[in-house]
């Protein structure tokens, strides 16, 4: 975050370049969104998952976004041995955007906040316990940032148990009537999936 106001936006829109990463990136993949207008990739970084050992995938589906191999419509597949969670169905569109929830949050109340009106909120996170992801989400939920949300897609949460997500996930989301997928392989996990954050997609 110490970057953001450093950064010359009207330079990157001029001259979009490829920009990979995730965790504390966040600060950065919503700051570009906003003032750069381009999709930006949330994915692995070199040393920790492309030279780490991570499971194939890691590298497929970063390097076939970035060769423009997924054309628009396709399917951004998901490893079959890492079963989804449907916590509210239904189907949405709408420009992806997130990263890391705690980022998310810290970015409020600056100028480079996420909008997120009609959007597909990504979310992950690690190291949090369940009260925090609470906390986190409930900030987001007074501040309205969940209120014109068309959708939510939930990487991975490392380090909480999962009926325990799914269980505070349905509180937080379902009085919102959108759908809510989880468990989607990407952050700080085996494999990282790279997603197109600034893309429109169909949840």
């Amino acid at each position: 975050p110490r970057l953001l106001d450093r950064i010359d936006y009207d330079l990157l829109r001029r001259h979009a370049k490829p920009f990979v990463g995730y965790s504390d990136i966040t600060a950065l993949h919503l700051a570009i969104n906003r003032y750069a207008g381009f999709v930006t990739f949330h994915g692995p970084m070199l040393n920790a998952d492309l030279l780490g050992d991570k499971q194939p995938p890691t590298e497929s589906s970063l390097f076939s976004l970035l060769r423009g191999q997924i054309k628009a419509g396709s399917l951004l597949a998901h490893p079959a041995a890492y079963p989804l969670t449907t916590i509210e169905p239904g189907i949405a569109c709408g420009q992806l955007l997130g990263g890391n929830l705690s980022l998310i949050a810290a970015t409020m109340g600056t100028p480079y906040e996420i909008n997120a009106d009609g959007i597909i909120l990504f979310i992950e996170d690690i190291n949090e316990p369940l009260y925090r992801i609470d906390r986190l989400l409930t900030h987001l939920r007074l501040a309205g940032k969940l209120d014109r949300l068309r959708g939510v897609l939930v990487g991975d949460v490392a380090g909480v148990e999962p009926q325990a997500l799914a269980g505070l996930l349905k509180q937080t989301f379902e009085p919102l009537r959108i759908p809510v997928l989880a468990g989607w392989r990407s952050g700080h996990c085996d494999p990282n999936l790279t997603l197109p954050l600034g893309a429109m997609v169909r949840l």
